[in-house]
């Protein structure tokens, strides 16, 4: 599978990252479909090759088809050569993945936690998680590449370790890099959580055969990554993506941003919990009414069809709906996947959605977008943070500790 177009300032050896990134995409490969693939000297390709066999990014693994003359000695990407790890760092709860190096994952931890309201315990229980996932990993610490974290926060690239204060107040601007910098020394990479779950689709999931696709994460708030002719979409600074305060009723509730009826105060986990407890007064035979309810249980009751925590998703489904509309038509994204607590509902949230959508958009506009679930599941995220490592190894391999790592 070709990735997505590399982002990015230009590589600092613009020819080993070529070689990399065609080992990586064809899996196995001679020395001599390199040099004519790329078109470089055979001297050349040896020379890059040899560095590469040091770094075990690449390994000879026996000989290939002849075409005539000596049989070709194939070379193979080691995918589980080096481990990447990649932090879901979400406003309840704290997920880290570790994957190999075709973000497969190999390690996965996962923990409620009040993140938005306890900075430094989020900042321990990150590192905690991810040396936890570390060691499962042959090699440990010397054989990790780097570290992906997704904020729920708009993210500016050129200061990535700034959140917004008003987003997540308590944290006071500062992110996480810093701290896992210190307990890993390798490079930390920091995205928008919405963003990387459209990375993560692009890649791997969903929107991986098409350029340009959209990515919505319904959780405690709404999130919506875009990818444009192959790369993510940020904005000017960073705040590209913010359709959790698009305003769909103006005369709405109060949402922390300050605004009124921000698409949050609908769709967004407190809000579906609170229509709940509201519903559940006059209708006493739902399973909901049996226990405390979260989140969680309305999804568990959805998918058993209970009819209270359906309406829920109707509504749920009616509010995305307006302003996944508004995106088809705006942006006419070939697909959109649904991430986050919602989309385990399946076609319960998918089918009710799409009709809402179809109600308000563009014929031409709908027709061309797919609307879907994610296909990677609770996991996207984090998958998706560490596939920004991934992206950025492939075309800098010369910043990343894959030479010493390896002695």
């Amino acid at each position: 599978m070709r990735p997505p177009k590399l982002e990015g300032a230009p590589p600092t050896r613009p020819l080993e990252r070529d070689v990399v990134e065609l080992v990586w995409r064809e899996r196995e490969i001679s020395r001599a479909e390199i040099a004519r693939r790329l078109g470089l000297s055979r001297s050349t390709v040896s020379d890059i090759v040899t560095n590469l066999l040091a770094t075990r990014l690449v390994a000879e693994v026996g000989a290939g088809e002849s075409i005539g003359g000596r049989r070709p000695i194939v070379l193979a990407f080691q995918d589980d050569a080096y481990a990447i790890l990649g932090v879901d760092m979400g406003a309840t709860h704290v997920g880290v993945a570790l994957t190999d190096l075709r973000c497969r994952v190999l390690a996965w931890e996962e923990r409620a936690f009040p993140v938005r309201s306890d900075p430094t315990g989020a900042r321990a229980l990150i590192v905690e998680l991810a040396k936890k996932c570390l060691t499962s990993f042959k090699g440990g610490r010397a054989r990790l590449v780097g570290v992906g974290v997704a904020v729920p926060s708009p993210v500016d690239p050129n200061q990535p370790d700034k959140l917004s204060r008003v987003v997540l107040p308590s944290w006071e601007g500062r992110g996480v890099l810093r701290d896992l910098q210190a307990a890993f020394d390798r490079p930390v990479l920091v995205d928008n959580d919405a963003n990387l779950g459209a990375l993560a689709e692009a890649w791997w999931g969903a929107s991986r055969n098409v350029s340009d696709s959209a990515y919505i994460k319904v959780a405690t708030g709404i999130g919506s990554g875009h990818i444009m002719a192959g790369r993510i979409y940020r904005g000017a600074s960073g705040t590209a993506g913010e359709i959790g305060h698009l305003s769909i009723d103006p005369s709405g509730p109060v949402c922390v941003c300050g605004l009124r009826g921000c698409l949050a105060t609908f769709v967004g986990t407190e809000a579906l919990v609170r229509r709940a407890k509201e519903l559940v007064k006059t209708k006493p035979s739902s399973a909901l009414a049996r226990g405390p309810i979260t989140i969680t249980t309305i999804e568990d009751a959805a998918i058993a069809g209970d009819a209270l925590a359906l309406e829920v998703v109707q509504a749920a489904a009616d509010y995305l709906g307006t302003a996944i509309a508004g995106l088809v038509n705006l942006l006419n994204p070939a697909v959109v996947s649904v991430g986050g607590s919602l989309a385990r509902l399946g076609d319960r949230l998918i089918t009710p959605l799409r009709a809402a959508v179809r109600q308000r958009t563009l014929v031409t506009s709908v027709a061309d977008a797919a609307i879907v679930a994610s296909e990677l599941g609770a996991r996207d995220v984090a998958v998706g943070a560490a596939t920004l490592v991934l992206e950025s190894m492939l075309a800098r391999p010369a910043d990343y500790p894959i030479a010493y790592a390896a002695s």
